[in-house]
């Protein structure tokens, strides 16, 4: 009779695939939670501690890490040795492992987690037995993955070569399932060590903020789908999903249009994370966005206001753009985009309405990406030999440290304005300069290599859609280095800026703004997106 041991945390699917392997008349082995839901559901279970003649104990910390378990797993079939070995202590073969492992990327994404609670969710006797049987695949099954079970089912079926394939395939996956386990534990473990070790961990200083990343870093990516080609045709693409996130795009359901790109994912990921500076409770918020950096931010009582006062920032480069929402996109947001050609919408949700207008478009790329779950918290880029890591930028905007540091304070509505701006700004490419109001964006200056270069882009592109600039709020990403790009808001119209500060020339820049009677904010924060 071949033996399956079973010991799962996720118990999708569990019963029925249990279920049908003893009606195929394998003998079941199991442990604590999961025994007892085979039990519970009628079917014959054999406790791990009758085979190993040893009681669970420690909690459950110590119940498979035992010789007759891993001697069932790795003895190797037909060989006289391990065969006549195992008849000795009286071991017998275990011909299959379905192990999922306790929920720590999980548990460490909740909120206020403890470290005592993560290191509990450390699993050690499930990743033995996983590698144990993977190493024997030759004759033993080994599962991690729930959506598995029905291929095993019907493998169980096949001819000898198609059994092997399968199981070759399945315990790849286990190693990279392991590895990419064992790295977001070590990136926890790394990160959090660190900072309990640095005498400011909340610092934002430069000598504080390195120290925060693990010394190694290990990455558990899972190709999601292959895309058409990457930034140009001649350049092949694939989207992989990071392990250790259990939110983002890789959960995100496509309700309607052409495959996604490589560009349409950078393009959509830019527009979420712009509308990520509103809570869908505060308020609502649109991003247009084009090659990577927004060409229109707003936010409004519906979605529909948010987005055609986004839209009124530049129309012209809204044309083939991905636009994201932070509410469900409505009727009305659907009909003011009906008529506009658009790559890619991304919102939480869609109406049914919505999508019935939408999808007269067949091309129109529809992506319902679901709110909550971890999306990681480390951003990588490539260079040549190696991988740059830093920390995501924070999406909040706490006004701790604010300054005002002209003769003139903002009034109210100046204030109102440049909040909106430097929420706005966080996701321009730099350098970048921001023009708003009342909500909405005026004009943008991004990408450019002077910042003076940014302030006449912004001011030109609002000057297109004829903008009246005048009393509106301009925001900085960074230090304004010199004097003129105060000038040249000053020139058209702004009446309030908002910027980080630090310049050495920090004294002339607050003496332009007096000078011409503007209000300016020093935030303390570069807001730098290259």
């Amino acid at each position: 009779m071949p033996r399956a041991l079973l010991s799962v945390s996720n118990k999708a699917g569990l019963v029925p695939f249990a279920g049908e392997l003893s009606r195929r008349g394998w003998e079941l082995l199991s442990t604590g939670g999961t025994a007892r839901a085979l039990r519970e559901a009628g079917l014959t279970v054999t406790d791990v501690s009758e085979v190993t003649g040893h009681p669970e104990i420690m909690d459950g910390r110590v119940k498979t890490l035992h010789p007759a378990v891993h001697a069932g797993l790795l003895g190797r079939r037909g060989h006289p040795g391990d065969e006549a070995q195992m008849a000795e202590l009286g071991y017998a073969p275990i011909d299959m492992v379905v192990v999922n492992l306790y929920p720590f990327q999980e548990t460490v994404a909740r909120e206020g987690v403890t470290r005592e609670e993560a290191i509990e969710q450390i699993d050690i006797g499930g990743p033995s037995m996983l590698r144990s049987a993977a190493k024997n695949h030759e004759s033993v099954w080994v599962v991690c993955d729930p959506d598995d079970y029905s291929r095993v089912l019907e493998a169980l079926d096949d001819e000898q070569d198609a059994a092997l394939a399968l199981r070759r395939e399945l315990a790849v996956r286990v190693f990279a399932h392991t590895s990419a386990y064992d790295a977001a534990i070590a990136a926890y473990l790394g990160s959090s060590t660190v900072r309990e070790q640095t005498p400011d961990a909340a610092s934002e200083q430069a000598s504080d903020a390195a120290p925060a990343l693990p010394s190694t870093l290990q990455l558990g990516l899972a190709r999601v789908q292959n895309l058409r080609y990457g930034e140009n045709p001649d350049q092949a693409a694939a989207f992989y999903r990071d392990r250790s996130a259990s939110g983002g795009f890789p959960q995100a359901r496509q309700l309607n249009g052409k495959a996604l790109s490589y560009i349409n994912l950078l393009d959509a990921d830019a527009a979420v994370t712009a509308v990520s500076a509103w809570t869908p409770g505060e308020i609502a918020a649109c991003c247009i966005v084009k090659h990577a950096t927004p060409c229109g931010v707003a936010v409004g009582s519906s979605v529909g206001e948010a987005y055609r006062k986004a839209l009124a920032t530049d129309p012209v480069s809204a044309f083939g753009s991905v636009i994201a929402f932070n509410r469900a996109v409505d009727l009305e947001a659907a009909e003011l985009m009906r008529g506009n050609f658009i790559e890619v919408i991304v919102a939480p949700g869609f109406a049914p309405e919505a999508v019935e207008l939408l999808t007269e478009r067949k091309n129109l790329r529809l992506l319902e990406l679901p709110e909550g779950g971890s999306e990681g918290i480390l951003d990588l880029r490539t260079v040549r030999g190696g991988v740059l890591v830093q920390e995501r930028m924070r999406m909040d905007f706490p006004e701790e440290g604010w300054r005002v540091v002209t003769r003139r304070a903002p009034e109210a509505g100046e204030w109102e304005d440049l909040r909106f701006a430097w929420r706005a700004i966080a996701t321009v490419k730099s350098n970048a300069i921001l023009i708003a109001r009342e909500g909405a964006t005026l004009g943008i200056g991004a990408g450019q290599m002077s910042r003076v270069d940014a302030s006449r882009i912004a001011v030109m592109k609002a000057g297109d859609q004829g903008h009246d600039l005048k009393g509106a709020a301009l925001a900085s990403d960074a230090f304004f280095p010199f004097r003129d790009g105060v000038d040249a808001a000053a020139s058209a119209g702004i009446s309030a800026i908002i910027q980080p500060g630090g310049s050495v020339r920090d004294e002339e820049v607050i003496a332009a703004a007096d000078e011409h009677g503007l209000a300016m904010v020093f935030t303390g924060r570069r807001l730098f997106r290259h």
